[in-house]
């Protein structure tokens, strides 16, 4: 600004000469245009001096401004100083993009970038290992031409991305690939793919172990149990001290052999594939005889059992799962829930789905216990199970058996006041007689059984 003014008294200076000098000459009009023509002159020059300075090669070493005093030199070490700043920004952006490629190539995950026409920016070493990308012939091209494959078109423009995408690798069908992507920017995409072909083969040799060794349990335990009730049978013959170890005996036998049978079940649900089928399950039906079944277990506790369902409602799945997914929740809650309690079992529409609720006053639960119920052998209180028999799969079988009918278990519960599991089915699973159903709800009525596949 200080220059500025210097620069303005200067020109008022020179200006007030120029018109003096022609007023003493007698020529006034002639000095001011021909100073006005200089004036014009010396500005033309240095714009035609800073337009050939800007136009040297940006990318090489900065070239020093051209000389020149007043605003014109202010002008030329002003964009001198931008310059320096602007080359100094992007020599640490490109360090920081430098190293983040380094950083990616080393990484055993691959990292791919797509813009938003769907084509690819840049990707890292190990994509070009997972996914068979070459550099540079690949630059540019549709990711979904060189990914040829129906389930990965339909999760890369479908935008679901909360959940994974896996796959066999392209071209590998002996690999199993795992796909996340992410949106960012203008409509971009990071797609990040992993290799858990190891994780697929250790998750089935778990599988298969727990499969196997639940079975070769099986025989010693029945054998087991059944020498121990023998014992039990004639325990007259046997020294009183005795009694209270075998029956102990026998009892955790009996909690063995449901242990097995459940890890048995579970280890079914886990490896059977999923099939077609047409097969209908009636809600009241199944609740009706879960119903009797509770009753008769749990007699002695003198519980309340309440049981609503609306007529003639049909779920398309098979019976027995269905029926060991809601008869594990209602056993659950008897058996947690203290003497003359109430177990409540509603079946119902709700407007997105079809609901079967069950619900207790019983114990209740922590909060920071629900997330991790469903999980195996996951246990609140090691002892109030051990004395319950509970073998701690109950809630992982309930988990399964609804995934593999398309439903989900919501689970709700509040300490000391009770809780509340709810299996959640979608509609098109569920059919329902005409005169059952008002014409409101005539779109919970969709029944498409070729659409649906269930064990």
């Amino acid at each position: 600004m200080h220059n500025w003014r210097n620069d303005i008294k200067r020109q008022l200076l020179v200006w007030g000469t120029v018109v003096l000098s022609g007023y003493l000459l007698g020529q006034l009009l002639l000095v001011t245009l021909i100073a006005l023509l200089l004036y014009c002159g010396r500005n033309y020059y240095q714009l035609y001096r800073l337009a050939h300075w800007l136009s040297k090669d940006p990318e090489t070493r900065p070239a020093d401004p051209p000389e020149s005093f007043g605003i014109w030199g202010e002008i030329f070490d002003g964009i001198y100083r931008l310059q320096k700043q602007e080359r100094r920004s992007s020599a640490y952006l490109e360090s920081i993009i430098n190293k983040a490629q380094e950083s990616s190539a080393a990484l055993e995950i691959a990292v791919v970038m797509i813009n938003k026409q769907d084509n690819l920016d840049w990707w890292n070493l190990a994509a070009e290992k997972l996914l068979g990308l070459q550099y540079p012939q690949d630059k540019n091209q549709s990711i979904t031409n060189l990914i040829r494959n129906p389930r990965f078109h339909d999760y890369f423009y479908g935008e679901n991305y909360a959940d994974t995408l896996t796959m066999d690798a392209p071209g590998d069908a002996g690999k199993m690939l795992e796909f996340q992507i992410a949106l960012f920017g203008e409509h971009e995409r990071l797609m990040l793919v992993r290799d858990i072909t190891q994780l697929q083969r250790l998750a089935r040799m778990r599988k298969d172990f727990v499969a196997n060794v639940s079975h070769e349990l099986g025989t010693p335990i029945t054998v087991i149990k059944g020498y121990l009730e023998a014992i039990i049978d004639n325990k007259e013959n046997l020294d009183e001290k005795w009694h209270k170890p075998v029956q102990q005996m026998r009892q955790q036998s009996q909690r063995m052999e449901n242990i097995v049978r459940d890890l048995l079940m579970l280890s079914s649900l886990e490896t059977k594939a999923v099939t077609r089928t047409k097969d209908t399950t009636s809600i009241s039906a199944l609740i009706g005889e879960i119903e009797n079944d509770t009753r008769q277990i749990f007699i002695d506790k003198s519980h309340t059992f309440e049981f609503s369902c609306q007529d003639e409602v049909k779920i398309l799945g098979k019976r027995n799962e269905l029926y060991s997914a809601i008869s594990n929740l209602v056993m659950n809650a008897a058996k947690y829930t203290p003497s003359r309690g109430l177990i409540k079992v509603t079946a119902k529409f709700t407007d997105t789905a079809y609901i079967v609720e069950v619900r207790d006053n019983g114990i209740g639960i922590e909060a920071e216990h629900i997330p991790r119920l469903t999980e195996r052998f996951y246990r609140v209180d090691v002892s109030r199970s051990s004395e319950s028999g509970g073998t701690g799969l109950g809630l992982a079988i309930v988990k399964h058996i609804l995934a593999r009918h398309e439903a989900e278990l919501h689970i709700e519960s509040e300490l000391g006041k009770g809780s509340r599991f709810v299996c959640e089915f979608p509609l098109y699973r569920v059919r329902a007689a005409e005169q059952s159903v008002t014409a409101g709800n005539e779109g919970h009525q969709n029944y498409h059984p070729n659409s649906a596949s269930v064990s």
